[in-house]
């Protein structure tokens, strides 16, 4: 039983549950702007979460895997051990894994087209298609194979797209089958947190990322640029998130996400004075939960 539920724990933590609030941010946030135009749909909703948490869980299974055969995850980490780096699974058992999350979520990214646009919307339903596959694709060649992107500093648009554009506009043209100019601020504010809570792991990997010859951006910009990116990436949001607020201004009640600035300004004093690269390690988290926090609070905002 002991080693059951050993092997079980592996897997959930090769899962990295706590990256999986991050990624429905922009699913929340899409939702209640669905709400709010009175297009809302649980069915979608609830497919669309189940969807986006499966292209997490691949990707987070595909960057194990990519990292561990090749040697990056290795003892000069800094942040948690990963599966292949640990031995407690092998790289054939994850790339199994690895195939059967392609499945699942291809089959949660086609029930979600069909219950959003049934057979009335063709050319809807062929673009979502075909993000649903370059999605797949994305999340897998991030880390996997010779010309991984994540290897190359393209790491960064790859999150802000799909975890901002794709999240918030793409999820909302879901329920409202058309695109509305009030999902851009969001989703680009969205986009700059998440590619943030990238940053902030690539800041914390950054030595020993170079020495693997893996070349994030914050390898490309050394220590004190890549602080300075991840500033602007932070006060961009938040300036955007503003924008947004007076845009789409109709109560006070509409500003009450700026409650969750005061984690981000928290969040970038203690950036600006870590001079310990393991101290990054717990701001991902609470970056990532404070993103979460923004999501939900502009969405609430625009009810109330």
């Amino acid at each position: 039983m002991d080693s059951i539920m050993g092997n079980f724990s592996t897997w959930i933590s090769a899962m990295r549950l706590r990256t999986l609030p991050l990624s429905v941010s922009g699913i929340i946030l899409a939702s209640f702007l669905a709400k709010h135009d009175q297009v809302f749909n649980w069915g979608i909703c609830i497919i669309a979460i189940l969807t986006t948490l499966g292209l997490q869980i691949l990707s987070n299974f595909a960057n194990d895997y990519g990292d561990g055969i090749k040697g990056t995850d290795n003892d000069d980490r800094i942040g948690p051990q990963r599966a292949i780096q640990s031995g407690k699974i092998t790289p054939k058992q994850l790339l199994n894994a690895i195939i059967i999350t392609v499945i699942i979520t291809l089959f949660l990214a086609i029930l979600l087209i069909f219950v959003a646009f049934g057979s009335e919307h063709f050319l809807l339903s062929l673009t979502f298609l075909i993000l649903g596959i370059a999605a797949v694709v994305a999340a897998i060649k991030y880390t996997v194979g010779s010309s991984a992107f994540g290897y190359k500093g393209l790491g960064d648009v790859f999150v802000f797209i799909f975890f901002g554009l794709v999240s918030v506009i793409g999820c909302y043209v879901l329920y409202a089958k058309t695109v509305n100019f009030i999902t851009v601020l969001p989703a680009i504010t969205i986009g700059l947190l998440s590619t943030g809570v990238l940053n902030l792991n690539n800041m914390r990997d950054r030595i020993s990322d170079e020495k693997s010859n893996k070349i994030t951006l914050a390898v490309k910009l050394g220590a004190k640029k890549a602080k300075k990116y991840h500033y602007v990436l932070i006060i961009s949001a938040i300036v955007l998130s503003i924008l947004f607020g007076v845009m789409y201004y109709d109560s006070p009640f509409n500003f009450i996400y700026v409650v969750a600035y005061i984690p981000l300004f928290i969040h970038l004093k203690t950036v600006q004075n870590n001079v310990d690269l393991k101290l990054l390690d717990p701001e991902l988290k609470k970056l990532a939960l404070t993103t979460v926090l923004l999501a939900l609070l502009m969405g609430i905002g625009q009810l109330l």
